[in-house]
């Protein structure tokens, strides 16, 4: 044991925070909801508190580029919402998804309702009564593939008459332009001019629609444009940032790209995928910081938990902290 290793002050400053028990009463707020958790610590609630807490700092920073991550799953559900807000409030600069995100957000947003379901549904009779189920969320066979289908052919064919290649970008602010739901997410990214990244366009309807219609429209997809555009942005960059929201190709475009600049400096992960099978939509940010994807200094936290919950208490947190100036 080293001779300048003191175990008093090591424990004292180990024991620095006391665990505070805590009640709940009808009429609490969300911002002393937050609180409490932060009070209650152990297991998620800490990190939910430390989640909001860093996204006050990163969301407060003007020289902070911020990325925003997610998977299309949660676009199915009332989170939709919420990202939208995000967008329109300025809190990002760019996003990052994959394309179910890009066909949710056109069904909905084009007036086609999902509807509250069960995960116990006996998934071939709905089949034999043409409803999806995603998770306990159903959604009639009309209201997804078709009314993507027939928004984006005519997206394609009025584009088509302009030029014939497009970035990803480019295609999803023309959509955005088209949609006039307040709670779209490329409606809000269209308004706000933020540009919408999706690596994988074609693993979808949307993009499928292009394939489908490129002979009779002639409109290619120019990949290598939007990839030249995040590296633009992250060498621009004084500091990065991102709150990244499930796992997969949304979650390691951002921050794949963060290793040009040598890392985040700050990283909000939710998700609930687990790193002992040592993917990449369960690596921890520890595990990012071994490949410059996030800086050794970086301030970051895992929220493990079902985002549909948590998002909403980890912004509100965030909107309490920044009120407070806090």
């Amino acid at each position: 044991m080293p001779e300048e290793f003191n175990i008093e002050e090591l424990r004292s400053r180990l024991l620095g925070e006391v665990v505070r028990d805590i009640t709940i009463t009808p009429e609490i707020t969300i911002c002393e909801l937050v609180e409490k958790l932060g009070d209650a610590h152990g297991f998620m609630a800490g990190h939910v508190y430390r989640a909001s807490q860093i996204l006050n700092e990163m969301t407060r920073d003007s020289e902070v580029t911020r990325f925003l991550a997610f998977t299309g799953n949660i676009v199915s559900t009332g989170l939709r919402g919420l990202l939208a807000q995000l967008i329109r409030d300025g809190f990002f600069h760019a996003v990052v998804t994959t394309c179910g995100t890009i066909d949710h957000d056109i069904a909905r947003g084009t007036g086609h309702a999902y509807y509250k379901g069960d995960w116990m549904y006996d998934d071939a009779l709905l089949r034999s009564v043409e409803i999806h189920r995603l998770g306990n969320i159903l959604i009639p066979l009309e209201n997804y593939g078709l009314a993507v289908e027939k928004f984006t052919r005519k997206l394609l064919e009025e584009i088509g008459a302009i030029k014939k290649k497009w970035s990803v970008s480019e295609l999803l602010y023309e959509a955005g332009k088209r949609i006039s739901d307040k709670n779209s997410i490329l409606r809000a990214a269209y308004e706000k001019n933020i540009p919408v990244f999706v690596p994988g366009i074609f693993d979808g309807s949307f993009g499928s629609q292009i394939v489908f219609n490129h002979a009779s429209t002639g409109v290619e997809v120019d990949l290598i444009s939007d990839e030249k555009k995040i590296i633009d942005m992250v060498f621009a960059a004084k500091r990065l940032g991102a709150l990244i929201i499930g796992g997969g190709i949304s979650k390691h475009h951002t921050i794949w790209w963060a290793q040009m600049k040598d890392g985040l400096d700050y990283a909000v992960y939710i998700t609930t995928a687990v790193e002992y099978d040592g993917s990449l939509s369960g690596a921890q940010p520890r595990e990012a910081i071994s490949w410059g994807k996030l800086k050794p200094t970086g301030k970051h936290i895992v929220v493990y938990a079902d985002a549909t919950i948590t998002l909403p208490l980890i912004v509100g947190g965030m909107l309490c902290l920044a009120r407070k100036g806090g």
